[in-house]
């Protein structure tokens, strides 16, 4: 049984009606419940006389230090048998982090602990490191994201990751490690027995200075498929750097996530071989990054190789124009395992969008997910998105956001929506005015399609 709880205020005897409901769960997820220490004492509980229970998710409550100690008293009884502990932004200090050390080195059916968005700090981080070299802890997936590290972490990390082969997923964004620390971070997991499979290092004060050393990770790591540098400004020369290890032939990479690194359109002809000759690689996210139409045309060339594999292509707000778009248009009408586009954000115009519908319509587009939001969009398009939307079943899910199409255009997506050959499921329509006639069409049609979500 699963137990799967957002965003509800729990009072009293809500509280108790779900303690019952817990003690057959093997699921249990309350995030954003208003939870406290108080309600942590009755999870210790549950913990200890559950032992079918391997999940246990309480992100965005304040459960603060006392509340923690509570779960660990449940966490460390023999009877225990939690794999996966979420307790992301819970209100944690330091000072959770030593009644943690004691879960990790005494409870071995524990794999994943997510304690990011909470101020553990250096010191609190370096206690877990401790908890991870005992040879009890089994530990798969360790979540760092925001917890205030420094530099001075990553010797404590580089000593747990030498310990721990069972190790697959590292994530320290949001931490100001910068290149130093990143270099001696590489060089670690380079010599670690861990077989590594997801390196999240987004916004970490990275530059072109530690790519050389991520690099030798992606050459001699081949079991990393998951790389997220988003968010840090590594240039055009750091990305050729990163390409050396990506191009390697033992790499086997699979989603790279590189928004927001200050890349130009010169970075496009290294990221168009990537894109062509990596047949592993089936993600990849460039958001605000200025590659222009010129380096778009680069990369959709590389999207018509047969070679290319790429299933979701991620460039919002790249400084694209309806030039490209005739591009796009030619890489969509090849490209049989493009599914996911992100091209919103970019001042495509109605001129654009019906450049690109062409592609879309053509029998080889196997597109499910569009974004369009805030391409400078009118009602002129919606007519040729609309005949989009109802012959290619592919479709599941569109977004038009922030796109001035009124009343005449929403009409015209809402006819599109009510054929029997339109799959859309979920249209995300924010900030768009349109009048209350329309609204109550929305609303009807949503009753009459309850498989259809409307988010607006």
């Amino acid at each position: 049984m699963e137990l799967d709880i957002q965003c509800e205020e729990m009072s009293p005897s809500r509280w108790a009606e779900l303690l019952t409901t817990m003690k057959s769960c093997k699921t249990i997820r309350l995030d954003d419940c208003n939870l406290s220490s108080s309600n942590c004492e009755d999870l210790s509980s549950i913990i200890n006389t559950n032992p079918s229970l391997t999940e246990l998710k309480l992100n965005n409550n304040e459960l603060g230090d006392e509340g923690v100690e509570y779960l660990c008293k449940g966490l460390l009884t023999p009877s225990c048998s939690l794999q996966k502990l979420w307790l992301q932004n819970c209100n944690l200090t330091s000072a959770s982090c030593e009644t943690l050390r004691s879960v990790l080195s005494a409870q071995p059916s524990l794999t994943e602990l997510h304690v990011g968005d909470n101020r553990l700090g250096t010191a609190g981080v370096k206690v877990l490191c401790q908890g991870m070299m005992n040879p009890s802890c089994k530990l798969q997936k360790l979540q760092l994201e925001y917890c205030e590290l420094t530099a001075d972490i990553v010797e404590a990390l580089n000593a747990a990751l030498q310990s721990k082969p069972t190790l697959k997923e590292l994530s320290l964004s949001n931490n100001t490690l910068g290149d130093t620390a990143v270099k001696q971070l590489c060089r670690g997991l380079v010599e670690a027995s861990c077989n590594l499979e997801l390196l999240h290092l987004e916004n970490c004060g990275i530059t072109s200075d530690s790519c050389m050393d991520i690099s030798a990770v992606l050459r001699n790591k081949s079991s990393l498929m998951d790389l997220s540098v988003g968010d840090n400004k590594i240039g055009d020369s750091g990305l050729a750097l990163l390409c050396q290890g990506l191009m390697h032939p033992s790499c086997k990479i699979q989603k790279l996530w590189l928004w927001d690194c200050d890349l130009t359109s010169a970075s496009c002809k290294d990221l168009s071989r990537l894109i062509s000759t990596k047949e592993t690689l089936t993600e990849i996210s460039l958001i605000d990054n200025n590659l222009r139409d010129s380096g778009m045309e680069m990369l959709c060339q590389a999207l018509k190789d047969p070679k290319s594999k790429l299933q979701e292509l991620w460039v919002r707000e790249c400084g694209l124009t309806a030039a490209c778009c005739k591009a796009v248009s030619s890489a969509l009408s090849t490209n049989k395992h493009l599914k996911v586009l992100h091209i919103g954000e970019n001042k495509l115009g109605d001129a654009g969008v019906e450049l690109l519908c062409e592609g879309l319509m053509h029998p080889n587009c196997n597109i499910q997910s569009l974004w369009l939001g805030n391409c400078d969009l009118t009602a002129g398009c919606c007519a040729t998105l609309a005949t989009v939307m109802a012959t290619k079943q592919c479709l599941t899910e569109l977004d038009l956001s922030y796109n001035p199409l009124e009343d005449e255009g929403i009409r015209k997506i809402c006819e599109a929506l009510k054929k029997p050959s339109c799959n859309v499921q979920q249209l995300i329509l924010y900030d768009i005015l349109w009048s209350s006639e329309v609204d109550d069409e929305l609303r009807a049609l949503e009753e009459s399609k309850p498989e259809v979500k409307i988010i607006s």
